[in-house]
């Protein structure tokens, strides 16, 4: 009778490469780790700033801290790696600070270069009573070097014209696209039915994303999985310095790259850790990178006008 192989190596033999929350402050963490070490740095920073940070001079302190951070993660990113930097707006007072333009000034200053800056667009949250709704948040893409790299054969989408050929010129008569697809444009939906669009339109974690956690404000897991396959190789080192639940890292290892996280709250390292875990088990539930985002038929009873509104819009 054959031996079985124990379940943890069986798990390790689909998932070899290495995923690891560490529970502690994001600096001083970091300054534990040799230099060069990550290909990619990939977070959402927190940006909840608090009370005590509602004049112009706090959002300053909140910044300079924060370049504290950007300046040791720089160190430890490798001379051709990346670093993206996924932020939204900081309300106060019914105001906007829109943060991507507060970080640009500090990643360049400490002499990254911006290739690209990434409209990351959702359908669902908050709505404003006295401004348009927010439903874009943006992804800051720097690399230290001018050469990095930037896999784009694996990450393209369906081209919406394949059949489309040159015009003129030495290539007339002769397919103007690329045979893997096209480029997915710097706002991006992952979505089949909206890429022709370009935009990036992927939900975010709400209450009825199956992802979803005890974090108010996760990472979904399809954003980080194209800027990781895009930006490194396999068996490269990837690092969230704001891990939350782990989303980076369960993407990481998804793609057969190695992840590191830093978490400074407790509860998020247990369910990054025990997320990781239902990852290898094959019971985590994730929503697929390429499903298309719910769109109610017109006779779905949440599609129709209410009757308390019919009125309304007869009068109109």
């Amino acid at each position: 009778m054959a031996v079985k192989e124990p379940i943890s190596e069986f798990l390790d033999f689909i998932y070899p490469n290495k995923a690891e929350v560490i529970l502690g402050d994001t600096l001083q963490q970091l300054k534990k780790f040799e230099k060069e070490k990550f290909e990619l740095v990939i977070t959402s920073p927190p940006y909840n700033i608090g009370k005590e940070y509602e004049t112009k001079t706090s959002i300053e302190r909140y910044l300079q801290l924060q370049e504290e951070i950007i300046k040791e993660l720089i160190r430890v990113t490798k001379s051709h790696g990346s670093i993206c930097w996924q932020v939204g707006n900081y309300v106060e007072k019914g105001e906007i600070f829109p943060l991507d333009i507060y970080y640009y000034q500090i990643f360049k200053k400490l002499g990254l270069k911006l290739r690209n800056r990434i409209v990351w667009h959702f359908g669902h949250g908050l709505h404003a009573k006295n401004r348009f709704s927010g439903r874009y948040e943006t992804i800051l893409w720097f690399t230290k070097s001018d050469d990095y790299v930037f896999n784009l054969d694996d990450v393209r989408i369906p081209s919406k014209y394949p059949g489309k050929r040159h015009f003129k010129g030495d290539k007339k008569g002769q397919i103007s696209g690329n045979p893997k697809g096209k480029n997915p444009s710097d706002i991006w939906d992952i979505v089949v039915k909206d890429w022709e669009s370009g935009m990036w339109n992927i939900p975010n974690v709400k209450s009825n994303h199956p992802e979803k956690t005890l974090h108010p404000a996760q990472f979904p897991v399809e954003l980080v999985e194209r800027c990781i396959l895009a930006l490194t190789n396999e068996d490269d080192w990837v690092l969230d310095p704001f891990a939350g639940v782990g989303s980076t890292m369960i993407a990481a290892l998804k793609n057969d790259r190695n992840s590191i996280g830093i978490e400074k709250e407790k509860d998020y390292v247990n369910t990054a850790t025990n997320r990781i875990e239902s990852l290898k088990e094959g019971s985590i539930k994730l929503r697929p990178i390429n499903k298309p985002i719910h769109e109610p038929k017109p006779n779905d009873k949440i599609a129709k006008i209410p009757d308390e509104w019919s009125n309304l819009y007869k009068e109109a």
